[in-house]
């Protein structure tokens, strides 16, 4: 008995099992996206906050960054699987595009958080300051005002707590480190 390699995919195999092992999608606010220009805190140190609160400043914690990719860790575990899958298969393409397909969907999961909460209701001084200041989340602020003055308890969700000018959701991204790298 003879055995003939017509192609050999071992190389192949390797790389991409290499390209996974080697590789870890990261999602929250990289330094490339976490400056604001209004303002000299950047994005990353108010996620960090609203994250872990800030008892000395009266801030509760509202998490959003933690609970939002453990909301989406069923459906990136199937396209890790996939990874794995095209990985043995020698596809290292496909494993670049399953990883891609981690951060997006881990990103999608963080953001629709913040959208949803459920949060620690902002205090009435903090939705007074969002009207004075005007702009976008001045009409829900102004509505949960209202609502209050009404009688009705804090937390209507007319004002969404982690959405003020949009800066931090919209600097919520991934990135696709080697493990190799020092951070």
């Amino acid at each position: 008995m003879t055995v003939t390699v017509t192609k050999d995919r071992v190389p192949d195999v390797l790389k991409a099992i290499r390209d996974l092992t080697n590789k870890r999608v990261m999602v929250g606010v990289p330094a490339e996206s976490a400056e604001r220009a209004d303002s000299e805190v950047t994005n990353a140190l108010i996620g960090y906050v609203l994250e872990t609160g800030a008892p000395e400043r009266n801030l509760p914690a509202r998490p959003f960054l933690v609970p939002g990719v453990e909301n989406c860790q069923e459906t990136v575990a199937a396209r890790l699987k996939k990874a794995g899958v095209s990985a043995l298969s020698g596809n290292s393409g496909d494993v670049t595009t399953q990883l891609n397909a981690c951060g997006l969907i881990a990103v999608s999961s963080v953001k629709d958080k913040m959208d949803t909460g459920p949060f620690t209701p902002l205090a009435d001084s903090t939705l007074r300051n969002r009207v004075s200041r005007g702009g976008g989340a001045q009409v829900g602020a102004a509505e949960e005002l209202a609502s209050r003055k009404a009688g009705n308890p804090p937390g209507t969700d007319l004002a969404q707590p982690l959405i003020d000018t949009g800066n931090l959701q919209n600097s919520i991204t991934y990135v696709i480190r080697d493990n190799r790298e020092r951070h």
